[in-house]
């Protein structure tokens, strides 16, 4: 049932904005379905559904459907890994990955990290999501960081979104680069600090073992 209207938001905007307007509020109940599905399944990415959301209910409304979306699925991954460990991660996102995030558990400042990592454009925050429930990190104080710091990257895509329901294809141009120029500069500084995090852990474990 969701998958015609979630495919639409990649294809066809204008028969997702249709098909949401038909349905009243269960075609919003749906789209924060499927939010949380595209949250829970990493690799499909959000900034189409974000878009879409702008598109078809407006930049606050979609926001907030968008931010509720994904709450609720970083709820189901973190207490799904809060109980079942490292294994219920690596069988989502790949042990590779969730290996490399490892200098997150071992942080000082878990909090300020966290919300510098949600808060950078571009960076793979589900992935993260799938971590967070390995850290020491409490539920509330994880929902609370989070959900903040997505706020500038999301509002972004649902402006955008909304700019070309309205057919104001020049707003959505202007929105669209600055957002991707802010991306890619927030990628290049992930990148950076992710390598020299890295770089330290790996120096501490063989300091370990001397």
């Amino acid at each position: 049932m969701l998958w015609k209207p979630l495919t639409n938001t990649f294809s066809k905007p204008e028969q997702f904005r249709a098909w949401v307007n038909m349905h009243g509020v269960f075609g919003r109940l749906a789209f924060v379905c499927m939010i949380i599905l595209q949250v829970i399944f990493a690799l499909i990415p959000g900034e189409p559904l974000e878009l879409g959301a702008g598109y078809a209910f407006g930049i606050m409304e979609g926001t907030a459907l968008c931010l509720a979306g994904v709450a609720l699925g970083s709820v189901i991954i973190f207490m799904f890994t809060k109980r079942l460990g490292i294994k219920m991660a690596e069988a989502m996102v790949g042990k590779e990955k969730i290996h490399s995030l490892h200098f997150v558990k071992d942080s000082k400042n878990l909090n300020l990290l966290i919300f510098f990592l949600y808060f950078i454009p571009g960076t793979p925050k589900d992935i993260f999501t799938y971590f967070i429930g390995l850290t020491p990190m409490k539920l509330k104080t994880f929902l609370i960081l989070s959900s903040i710091a997505r706020i500038p990257s999301v509002i972004t895509s649902t402006i955008t979104g909304n700019a070309l329901g309205v057919k104001d294809y020049k707003m959505a141009v202007i929105v669209y680069a600055i957002a991707a120029a802010i991306s890619l500069t927030g990628i290049a500084i992930y990148r950076k600090t992710f390598k020299r995090k890295q770089n330290r852990m790996r120096k501490k474990t063989a300091n370990d073992y001397e």
